[in-house]
């Protein structure tokens, strides 16, 4: 019954590709070691493998955004996905025994089609509109992953009556720097954000010893409060292109209290910025 299905669709997705221009296929890579989580932007529907040696599980009953793929030593295949709104996936699988990336967030835009083309007819006119880009949709899902998960980061943080700025981990992907922070209010008053900044500081060498500060600009920010209430704990995620910095320099978080004076500065250094999760 499994091959019979995983036919219909191949030939489903066969005609409608014939009507497009070639499509090339992006590889996924997985092995029997660990799982490699897929991300869809609709709940799947049906997902499909063209060999035995990969494996690709979901939730059948509740219908969840994500799937899991393992893989044995064995020649490449292909994997099938369709959404809940037929939106139609395909993939390249291949083994490998080291696997550079676990988690794939899959955008609309990386449908083949659909299981149902859609056709306007003359008094009917169907326009796809995204509320949200891409990006913003893929930033959204990646930094909501990074504050679930267990930070694996060294001690980074800095302390001021009562107030705790801590940066948790530091994550690359795709050409960018993701820094989960959490910052945390100890005391008895709440603490109203007026701004937290990240600049990287060179120290100039000579008698007169000085420092200069370049900011970054993130691309995006994830969660950033206005306010830290009395005994709370706020986590938040800065991105940024990816860069890295020399032994002589460093990188600076700056928090800054609203008509207040709780200020912190937690300084990190370059081993952490060079070497991110």
């Amino acid at each position: 019954m499994k091959h019979l299905i995983f036919i219909s669709l191949s030939l489903l997705v066969t005609v409608m590709m014939t009507a497009q221009t070639s499509f090339h296929l992006d590889t996924i890579y997985a092995n029997d070691q660990k799982n490699v989580a897929l991300f869809f932007p609709e709940p799947i529907r049906q997902g499909i493998t063209g060999s035995e040696n990969f494996v690709f599980t979901y939730n059948r009953e509740k219908g969840q955004y994500f799937g899991l793929l393992q893989a044995k030593p064995g020649k490449e295949s292909n994997l099938l996905v369709v959404n809940k709104n037929g939106a139609v996936f395909s993939y390249i699988v291949k083994y490998r025994k080291k696997l550079d990336r676990l988690n794939y967030f899959i955008p609309s835009s990386k449908s083949i089609g659909n299981e149902k083309p859609i056709v306007a007819d003359s008094t009917t006119i169907v326009k796809r509109e995204d509320t949200i880009d891409n990006k913003t949709y893929y930033y959204n899902k990646f930094c909501s992953y990074l504050i679930d998960r267990k930070q694996r980061i060294g001690r980074l943080k800095k302390r001021n009556e009562g107030i705790v700025l801590r940066v948790e981990n530091i994550v690359f992907d795709k050409k960018e720097l993701y820094f989960v922070i959490q910052i945390e209010n100890k005391s008895s008053l709440d603490y109203d954000l007026n701004f937290l900044k990240l600049s990287v500081e060179t120290r100039k060498k000579g008698k007169k010893k000085s420092l200069q500060r370049l900011y970054q600009e993130p691309v995006f920010k994830y969660d950033l409060p206005s306010k830290v209430k009395e005994n709370e704990t706020v986590r938040l995620i800065y991105v940024l292109p990816k860069f890295s910095i020399s032994n002589d320099r460093r990188t600076v978080f700056e928090l800054n209290e609203k008509n207040g004076e709780r200020n912190l500065k937690l300084k990190i250094s370059h081993r952490f910025i060079n070497n991110p999760d």
